[in-house]
């Protein structure tokens, strides 16, 4: 009796996991084609189209085409793939490779190796994306250009049904070569770690770090930036009503022919904004941008979209001032042989009450901001370019020297920027 529990128990198992490969292809099938109507619909640059999907049980063959489009011009181009697909127990591989495959005939783009595409996918609603690219040497005689690639690694690991993401991009070395510029990259590394927040907002932090960047031109002489590093972070808080948003970005050194000085760090902020508006503002400029660059055939349609979307786009913007809000450069600084150039930069709103928001006329109105920037005059003095660019506001008055600097101490209020006891008065533009 025992004996044949067993044995039902074992069919049973076999009977599962013979099935659960059909089972994950199915729903791998679904997932795909889900994916591909959400890639299309989100931006205008790249299409996915899905031409065939022959499902098995253990695995599956998709050919589709992926067109890349040029919105401006209008221009496309097209490539074939075919996808080799592997159902497991929970989850499926895709790999993915050029129809016509990864070079030209005859050429020898990749002398060691070929790229390699994958996605891996769980029925759990994660998924990862990666490619890794093999040493390459990709050369055209006609235009006298080349590329060449220590070659690297970018994945994308998505989890939560689409709502995380770990982004890692490892490259060791490029170098670009065309008649007018060379420009080489040493060792580029990009960390970068997203949560959604609601609509098109989202929150995480992320680096990325470069440890060289050369220019050499061939009628100048060459330019190296050191160490440069792009820090980001997004942060919500009063449970995802409010935002902070920071971008820092340093540089060790930047070298020009023989001299070398550093190091640079300029850093932005954006504090406290309220996320429901700054969604709303961030959807009506990316429509705005997006009637731009298609072209209807009704020019009075296309006109009436433009205006709705303005006022959008005004109605967005008005909210964002309403809730209050702080933004700006917090620190710029510059090391030059001939002293240390120093400067910030902040505008704000502050939060309305009911009636307030009733009687808000415009934007600008209520806006208040500082400015503050300090230069060493030996650098306009030793340089005919800074010169001709700080002269102007020398004349003016925006810029002063005090001892062995030019000064510039700014205030706005009531839609007047006071600069150096010099007032302009602001035109009310929002």
């Amino acid at each position: 009796m025992k004996l044949k529990k067993w044995t039902l128990a074992g069919l049973a198992v076999l009977l599962v996991a013979g099935g659960a490969p059909w089972g994950v292809g199915y729903v791998t099938e679904q997932h795909w084609r889900e994916a591909t109507l959400e890639v299309n619909r989100a931006q205008p640059f790249l299409n996915l189209e899905t031409e065939q999907y022959r499902r098995g049980v253990l695995g599956s063959e998709v050919s589709a085409t992926v067109t890349l489009r040029d919105p401006e011009t209008g221009d496309s181009h097209t490539i074939a793939i075919e996808i080799q697909v592997s159902h497991g127990v929970t989850g499926s591989l895709m790999d993915f490779r050029p129809r016509q495959g990864w070079q030209p005939e005859g050429a020898d783009w990749f002398p060691d190796d070929e790229p390699s595409l994958t996605l891996e996918t769980r029925l759990w609603g994660s998924a990862t994306l990666e490619l890794t690219a093999p040493v390459m040497d990709i050369d055209n005689p006609e235009r006298e250009t080349s590329f060449k690639s220590s070659g690297g690694l970018v994945r994308i690991d998505v989890g939560r049904l689409g709502e995380a993401a770990d982004l890692l991009v490892v490259w060791p070395a490029i170098r670009l070569s065309d008649p007018e510029m060379d420009v080489t990259i040493d060792n580029v590394h990009m960390e970068q770690s997203m949560e959604w927040l609601v609509g098109d907002i989202w929150t995480g932090a992320g680096v990325m770090t470069v440890d060289n960047l050369t220019l050499q031109g061939a009628q100048v002489p060459a330019m190296t930036l050191a160490g440069m590093s792009l820090e980001s972070a997004s942060d919500a808080r009063q449970n995802g009503e409010r935002l902070d948003s920071q971008v820092t970005l340093s540089l060790e050194s930047a070298a020009l022919a023989d001299q070398a000085f550093g190091p640079h760090r300029l850093e932005v902020a954006l504090e406290n904004l309220d996320v429901a508006s700054w969604n709303d503002f961030s959807g009506a400029m990316a429509d705005m941008q997006a009637l731009a660059l298609t072209a209807g055939d009704d020019p009075r349609a296309a006109f009436e979209q433009q205006m709705a979307v303005m006022q959008r786009f005004n109605e967005a913007l008005r909210s964002l001032a309403a809730e209050g809000f702080s933004m700006g450069i917090r620190e710029l600084s510059l090391a030059t042989p001939e002293g240390e150039v120093t400067g910030s930069l902040d505008i704000s709103h502050p939060e309305l009450s009911d009636q307030q928001r009733d009687n808000m006329l415009m934007v600008m109105q209520a806006l208040t901001g500082s400015v503050n920037f300090s230069m060493p005059v030996a650098l306009a003095e030793d340089y005919p370019a800074v010169r001709m660019q700080v002269a102007p506001l020398i004349k003016q008055g925006l810029l002063v020297q005090n001892g062995e600097r030019l000064v510039m101490d700014g205030r706005m209020e009531d839609l007047v920027l006071t600069v150096n006891d010099v007032e302009i008065p602001l035109p009310p533009l929002l």
